[in-house]
């Protein structure tokens, strides 16, 4: 069986999909208590949580409050004079500098940005404790290891522990589950190097700690090509981009407000909703003999399918990753202006404002049809590069329609475009142009006009439907509360 988990401590359960079954860890606050036992077995004593950016503030108040009563302490590690040392003890954590965190800690998670972890990952490993375990949340410096030809250091345990949504959302419905057990947001986990025959009970350990309700295994190598693929894709650069070709469409004949709730609003609002309660399948049943969701269907998948084989070749060949890095080292010389000062983001901000945000809005045949055609084509993609249908599931429609995508609803696109990680920003700023480009020839292409019934077939029967009904019903047990 691919995937499949080794631990005497957690229980394991199958995972119905098709083909080959996968295999998770189901937790919640009931298992919090062996999850704090499997540390202590494996002698972690301290705790460092090494950043405060957008995962750092979430987990590291997750593990303290899971930890509560108990003699494992968790720190926080930052860079002398950092901003964020005031935030860090007014939440009542411990923080103290960053590498003499590193070299006290038998569990380092490390959470500083990518571009942070590719500059510094040499200072960091001299300080690391022999026998400690390194703790990752993307794989992000795994694939700048291979790029530059160098590994992780032979003497400290290697994990991954990846949870499927933004820090806000992980805090959020970790605080949601005081009253509801099992609220949280999913994980995946990995093990890279495993030195002492503990860092598969560490990686569960810390999941279920932080409140992930169910923990699917991958490897750093598959996370960091799914993760970083789909945030340029349907996560944020593939809506970016395709919202914006729609509304261009549609404007030349309707109230612009009403096209941004028919468009952006109708994709992160109740297109999301449908899609996270009942399935991708429940929009194809909407649209039954629906011409314009064929049609539009029909051409996003097309158009954008080969664009998509072209974002995860350049993510898997550590293109992106490369990217990354360069930019990083041009900020002192260029800084993108916000996206949210063009005339369509200024449209949202007064949609969001009125008391008509479209909430209650019936979904749309076309923008449905462009978006699931979309998110078709991604998992058609990462299917043919042999991800598992747990990693497929969780990257390409669960943190969507269930986290990030509710952020979107309440902030805006726009926002989420201009606040989220570098890597992520950097990703959707370059790919999202390409997706409008390839739905603006979809919407206008002759070949519109007309729709191959065999793809539709095959789209509305397609094996991501089961898989997702076994991967929804460990969904989190509660909707994200965004203020």
């Amino acid at each position: 069986m691919k995937n499949k988990i080794k631990s005497s401590i957690f229980d394991i359960k199958d995972l119905v999909v098709p083909g080959e079954n996968e295999q998770i860890v189901v937790g919640g606050r009931d298992k919090f208590e062996i999850a704090i036992e499997a540390l202590k077995k494996a002698n972690i004593k301290k705790i460092g949580v090494i950043g405060w950016g957008s995962q750092g503030p979430a987990q590291s108040q997750n593990l303290k409050d899971s930890l509560d009563n108990t003699d494992i302490e968790v720190t926080i590690g930052l860079r002398k004079g950092s901003s964020s040392w005031d935030k860090v003890e007014e939440v009542g954590l411990k923080v103290d500098e960053m590498y003499k965190v590193l070299s006290e800690s038998d569990l380092n998670i490390l959470l500083i940005s990518d571009a942070a972890q590719a500059d510094n990952y040499k200072e960091i490993f001299k300080n690391l404790k022999s026998g400690s375990t390194l703790g990752l949340s993307h794989g992000f410096l795994l694939g700048h290891l291979q790029n530059v030809g160098d590994k992780f250091p032979d003497d400290i345990n290697i994990i991954g522990v990846c949870p499927k949504g933004m820090g806000p959302s992980v805090r959020r419905l970790y605080e949601q589950g005081k009253e509801v057990n099992g609220a949280g947001i999913n994980s995946s986990f990995a093990v890279e190097k495993d030195i002492d025959g503990k860092a598969t009970d560490i990686a569960l350990a810390w999941s279920i700690l932080i409140g992930s309700p169910y923990i699917f295994k991958t490897t750093l190598e598959d996370e960091f090509k799914s993760d970083i693929y789909g945030e340029r894709s349907i996560l944020l650069g593939a809506v970016h981009g395709m919202v914006e070709a729609l509304y261009q469409k549609r404007t030349v004949e309707e109230d612009e407000k009403d096209v941004y709730r028919e468009t952006v609003v109708n994709i992160t609002g109740p297109i999301s909703r449908k899609i996270s309660k009942e399935g991708i399948e429940s929009i194809f049943k909407e649209f039954e003999g629906n011409d314009v969701f064929y049609k539009s269907l029909n051409a996003s998948y097309k158009e954008c399918y080969p664009l998509l084989e072209e974002i995860y070749d350049e993510v898997s060949s550590g293109n992106e990753i490369r990217g990354v890095i360069l930019a990083g080292r041009r900020k002192q010389i260029f800084v993108p202006e916000l996206i949210d000062k063009t005339p369509m983001w200024r449209v949202g901000e007064v949609v969001r404002k009125s008391k008509d945000n479209g909430d209650n809005y019936e979904i749309v045949a076309e923008t449905s049809g462009f978006y699931v055609g979309v998110m078709m084509a991604q998992i058609d993609v990462l299917k043919k590069n042999k991800h598992s249908w747990s990693e497929i599931v969780n990257e390409s429609i669960i943190e969507a329609v269930d986290s990030l995508n509710p952020y979107m609803h309440a902030r805006g696109i726009d926002y989420m475009v201009d606040n989220c990680s570098r890597t992520a920003r950097l990703g959707s700023r370059k790919w999202g142009p390409r997706f409008r480009a390839c739905i603006e020839v979809a919407i206008y292409d002759v070949k519109y006009d007309e729709f191959d019934i065999e793809l539709i077939d095959r789209l509305r029967n397609h094996d991501v439907h089961s898989a997702l009904k076994s991967c929804g019903e460990l969904r989190p047990s509660v909707d994200i509360f965004v203020e």
